[in-house]
């Protein structure tokens, strides 16, 4: 029996068919304990931006833990690879004169966009502007705001209203953004979050001019604009940040994953000169607001080893050419008998689609096909909807890339073998 409680997990199955122990990896590669090499086409859980085995992190990081691992930032403490990280993500970040703020990782991160939102219309004597408005199919991380916010029901199920002052709109529609923040009165909303592109919701690109257009409305509304970018910052969409690529210079910007390539956990909040002025000039007072690792000093100097590699190596650059390699790598098994769709064309963010028709007739589809894929040597996992996410190291070449795409086309036969419908086909 397993004491490990896995996150997100079936525990059942866990304990029924045992677990899959990784012991070490290199660039794209992960070997379990047993010696057998798989590709990682998720760079983890999106976040292994530069790849595993960088010595660099490594060393920073145990120099740093020698001198001093970590103390609390709260008041006016402070570390010295805290304080150089924040300038060095003010000169990247996609809107000027910014402040931020560090938390433990992106759940944490949307937690306090949220309430700072709340808080600044509270001080400027608008504090029924509690609503923040997020998307379906959006995912914004497993604490009470991130619940709240997720436009997928199964995130929320059998938890009650965690937080009451939520609304949702359709991912693919400006127009219904405009009319809901109508609808609920811009005097009520304090915010909208938006992922450039939904991630765990199913690897979904926005519409063409779509965030230029909800970006637009949030100004017209007085509404701020939160970019999650969690996942697409970092180099992953062929910029810095997608709100860079997009030229959205939004509000608040929340970041994790990337940021450390996970070497470990740190994320934050970018905040506009608006929002952090009155805190900064002294009218708002306090904000009572932070974790216990706010600023973690071996976090913090993980980050620093890790953006050098991304500019050294021109990771963004080299996502803008891997956008093209993975939709070209991918594009045959959208001929594939379970699959509708290949999802891919900004940056390096991808899902292959089985049939929704399927999935419906058999829940266990995606999970089976997962496995299937494992077994050809390649680690993927399911998306909600149950697309297969791909989204590599930003290292990976095109040849791994075909592998991938070779080990998901071979779980994919594997599992057809047992569909009536496909097989018919």
């Amino acid at each position: 029996m397993t004491r490990f409680w896995h996150p997100v997990a079936n525990m059942h199955a866990v304990e029924r068919d045992g677990e899959l122990v990784l012991d070490r990896a290199d660039g794209i590669e992960v070997w379990d304990e047993q010696g057998r090499r798989y590709l990682d086409a998720t760079a983890s859980l999106w976040y292994c931006n530069v790849g595993y085995g960088r010595q660099e992190i490594v060393d920073a990081v145990a120099a740093q833990m020698r001198k001093l691992p970590a103390y609390s930032a709260y008041d006016d403490l402070a570390t010295r690879p805290t304080i150089e990280l924040a300038e060095r993500i003010a000169r990247i970040a996609p809107m000027p004169d910014v402040r931020v703020f560090f938390a433990s990782g992106g759940a944490e991160s949307i937690e306090t966009a949220a309430k700072l939102a709340r808080r600044y219309w509270s001080h400027v004597g608008q504090p029924e502007r509690r609503i923040v408005i997020s998307r379906e199919r959006a995912y914004h991380g497993m604490a009470a705001y991130g619940t709240s916010l997720a436009g997928a029901e199964v995130f929320k199920a059998g938890l009650g209203t965690l937080v009451a002052d939520a609304a949702q709109v359709p991912w693919d529609s400006a127009g219904a953004l405009r009319e809901t923040i109508g609808q609920l009165g811009p005097e009520r909303v304090a915010a909208f979050v938006c992922e450039p592109v939904i991630g765990a919701g199913g690897a979904l690109a926005p519409p063409p001019g779509y965030l230029d257009e909800v970006r637009q409305i949030c100004r017209d509304a007085d509404v701020f604009f939160i970019a999650d970018e969690v996942i697409c910052g970092y180099g992953r969409v062929g910029d810095w940040f997608a709100s860079s690529r997009f030229g959205l210079e939004p509000d608040m910007v929340t970041f994790a994953k990337g940021i450390t390539s996970g070497y470990l956990p740190l994320g934050g909040l970018i905040v506009g000169a608006r929002i952090a002025e009155p805190f900064w000039n002294g009218e708002a007072g306090l904000f009572r607001h932070g974790y216990t690792y706010s600023g973690h000093a071996s976090a913090t100097a993980a980050a620093h080893p890790n953006l050098d590699i991304v500019e050294r190596e021109g990771l963004p650059a080299r996502a803008l050419e891997l956008e093209l390699e993975l939709t070209e790598a991918l594009a045959p098994l959208a001929g594939h008998p379970l699959v509708t769709e290949v999802r891919s064309g900004v940056g390096v963010i991808a899902a292959v689609q089985p049939d929704p028709a399927l999935v419906a007739a058999d829940p266990t589809l995606p999970d089976r096909l997962r496995l299937a894929c494992r077994a050809s040597g390649v680690l993927t996992r399911t998306l909600v909807g149950g697309g297969l996410q791909v989204s590599p190291a930003l290292t990976v070449t095109r040849p791994q890339l075909d592998e991938i795409a070779a080990g998901i086309a071979a779980g994919l036969d594997a599992v057809a073998a047992t569909v009536p419908a496909a097989a018919a086909s």
